[in-house]
């Protein structure tokens, strides 16, 4: 029994070790996406980490996007949704501490996009 409660234990343990690494996502982050037909887009991701839930906005020139379904997957990666156009966009992301990748399918095609934290204002 008490071997169970151990093991128990450092599972979890080892769980919120995993998620505290990726909490410093929480916060703004700015980027772009280049179209299909060479237009530079600018986006601002604002990431809300809570435990392993992920939540937020996309602000793009047009129009926020809510972030939903987002889950911290590991220590470095993420997943979540938004919908453009009204058709869920499934992203995945990964964060490198000084700076995030996330990739998503629309409309056939891949985007990536490498964003930047946005330093506090003081």
């Amino acid at each position: 029994m008490k071997r169970k409660i151990l093991t128990a234990a450092l599972l979890f343990s080892t769980a919120l070790a995993c998620f505290a690494a990726i909490t410093d996502l929480t916060g703004k982050w700015k980027g772009s996406i280049i179209t299909g037909n060479g237009e530079e887009v600018p986006l601002t991701y604002i990431f809300k980490v809570d435990g392993d839930k992920l939540t937020g906005v996309i602000q793009t020139p047009q129009d926020d996007l809510k972030i939903y379904d987002g889950k911290i997957t590991s220590d470095k990666e993420f997943a979540f949704k938004v919908d453009v156009n009204g058709d869920p966009v499934e992203s995945k992301g990964k964060y490198y501490g000084d700076s995030v990748t996330v990739d998503a399918v629309l409309s056939g095609g891949k985007i990536h996009s490498k964003l930047m934290r946005v330093p506090a204002a003081k």
